[in-house]
C-alpha cells in the first residue's frame, strides 16, 4: 500500500523528529477543499510530532516530499460511479485501508495518539481504539453528522465513537451545539476554527504589486472600470450558496446609479440556471462566471473585488450544513467586507458590524439593505475590511488538546 519512495522520504524525516500523533484523513492536499486545508494547517502546527496518513491523489508524490512532516498514503484507485455503487466501494476501501495502514504504522512509530480528521469513515477509528493502546480525537466539520443521522444503527455507532474519544474538535460553535443536540455523549468538546493560510495562494497573498496588477487585469478581463463596485462570491455552484439572491439585487443597485458588477468563482450544474436568471433580469453584462479558479489565482480575485457576498441558506433538498465558511475569512484576510447569512457556523467567521454584515437568510429585504449599504458607503467597506484582516489572523493552537 506504500511505495518505496514514500518509505525512504519518511525515514529521512524520522531522523529529525519524534512523531507521536497519527493524523488520518481520507482526503488531503494536494486535493483542494475545506477539510483538506483544515487538516493541513493542523499538521503544520506540530510537524515534528505528526505522521500524516491519507489516500493517494494526483500529484501527491511531489507534494509529500516537500512537507516538513511525515506523510504516508494508502492507494485509492479511480473507481467508476457504477450506478451509485462507486461511492460505497470507495468508502469501504478508505475504511479498510486506513485501518490496516494505521496498525502497520503503529508498529513502526509507536505513536500514542490518533487525530481522525473528520467524522467520515468513523467505524475505522472506532475499531482502532479497541485494537491499539492509543487515545484519539475526532474532528467534526458538519455534514458528517447528517450521514450518521440517516440510519439508527450508524447513529448508535457514531455515539459510541464520540464517547470513546479522548476529545472532540468542532470547527465552529454551531457545529458543537448541533452535535450535542443530536447525539448523546459526555466527551470534552473543543472549538478550533479553520484558519487562513497565506501559503495556500502561493507567494501572491503578500505580494502587493501582484495584487494591484491582478485587480486591474481581472477588471479589464471582464470590462469592469476601476471605479466600479465589484461583488465577489466563491464556491460550488449549488442552490444553497445564495448566488441568485445577489443577482436578484443587481437591478435595484443599478437603478440607484451604482456601477456594480458581480463575479462568481466556482463551477457546478447550477451555472446554466444562473446565466438564465441574469438574462431574464437583463443584467447578463453585469454577471461574470470565472469558472473554477485554482487556489494560487484566488488572491487576484479577492483583490479585484470590493465586497464579498454569499448569503447562504439551508436547502432541505440538498441537506448540508455550513459548518464554518473559510471563504469569508479569506475575504477578510484580503481586507474585504463580507455579507453573509446567520446560518450554521458562519457567525464564527463573520462578526456583525465588525468584519461584515450578517443577514437573515430568509429576508430578501435584509439582503438588499446590506448590499445597498456597503455599495454606497466606501468608508464602511474600509472599516469592516480592516477588521477582517485582524480577525483572519487569529488562530487557536491544536496543542490545547494535550493540555
Amino acid at each position: 500500500m506504500q511505495n518505496i519512495s514514500q518509505i525512504e522520504t519518511a525515514s529521512i524525516k524520522e531522523e529529525t523528529s519524534s512523531p507521536d500523533i497519527l493524523v488520518i484523513s481520507r482526503t488531503f492536499l494536494p486535493k483542494e477543499g475545506g477539510i483538506e486545508e483544515y487538516v493541513y494547517n493542523r499538521c503544520l502546527q506540530n510537524p515534528e510530532r505528526v505522521i500524516m496518513l491519507a489516500a493517494t491523489f494526483e500529484g501527491y508524490q511531489e507534494f509529500d516530499k516537500a512537507q516538513e512532516f511525515i506523510v504516508h498514503r494508502w492507494y485509492l484507485p479511480k473507481i467508476p460511479r457504477l450506478f451509485g455503487l462507486g461511492a460505497i466501494i470507495k468508502q469501504i476501501l478508505n475504511m479498510f485501508c486506513s485501518f490496516v495502514v494505521a496498525i502497520k504504522l503503529y508498529f513502526r512509530y509507536r505513536y500514542r495518539y490518533i487525530e481522525w480528521g473528520h467524522g467520515y469513515d468513523f467505524p475505522s477509528i472506532l475499531l482502532l481504539s479497541y485494537f491499539l493502546p492509543i487515545k484519539f480525537f475526532i474532528y467534526i466539520h458538519g455534514d458528517e453528522m447528517l450521514c450518521a443521522l440517516r440510519n439508527p444503527v450508524l447513529k448508535k455507532l457514531f455515539e459510541l465513537t464520540l464517547e470513546r474519544a479522548t476529545g472532540i474538535v468542532c470547527n465552529s460553535l454551531f457545529t458543537k451545539n448541533y452535535l450535542r443536540e443530536k447525539f448523546k455523549f459526555n466527551t470534552p468538546t473543543h472549538i478550533i476554527n479553520p484558519i487562513v493560510r497565506p501559503g495556500k495562494f502561493g507567494d501572491r497573498a503578500t505580494n502587493q504589486h501582484y495584487l494591484e496588477n491582478s485587480r486591474l487585469n481581472i477588471r479589464q478581463k471582464y470590462n469592469i472600470s476601476e471605479n466600479a463596485i465589484v461583488i465577489l462570491s466563491v464556491g460550488r455552484l449549488v442552490k444553497r450558496k445564495g448566488f441568485t439572491r445577489v443577482i436578484d439585487n443587481l437591478n435595484q443597485l443599478l437603478n440607484q446609479g451604482l456601477d456594480v458588477h458581480y463575479i462568481i468563482c466556482g463551477r457546478g450544474k447550477m451555472q446554466s440556471e444562473l446565466e438564465q436568471k441574469a438574462s431574464q433580469l437583463q443584467v447578463k453584462q453585469r454577471v461574470h462566471f470565472a469558472g473554477f479558479v485554482p487556489d494560487e489565482d484566488l488572491a487576484g480575485y479577492y483583490a479585484a473585488c470590493d465586497i464579498f457576498a454569499m448569503p447562504t441558506f439551508f436547502d432541505t433538498q440538498g441537506a448540508s450544513i455550513e459548518g464554518f465558511g473559510i471563504v469569508y475569512a479569506e475575504a477578510g484576510y484580503f481586507g474585504k467586507p463580507v455579507i453573509a447569512s446567520r446560518v450554521g457556523g458562519v457567525e464564527d467567521a463573520v462578526h456583525h458590524e465588525e468584519n461584515g454584515l450578517l443577514v437573515n437568510a430568509d429576508s430578501p429585504e435584509e439582503i438588499s439593505q446590506a448590499l445597498t449599504r456597503l455599495c454606497q458607503d466606501k468608508q464602511l467597506r474600509e472599516k469592516l475590511g480592516s477588521k477582517g484582516v485582524e480577525l483572519a489572523k487569529r488562530k487557536t493552537p491544536h496543542s490545547i488538546l494535550y493540555c
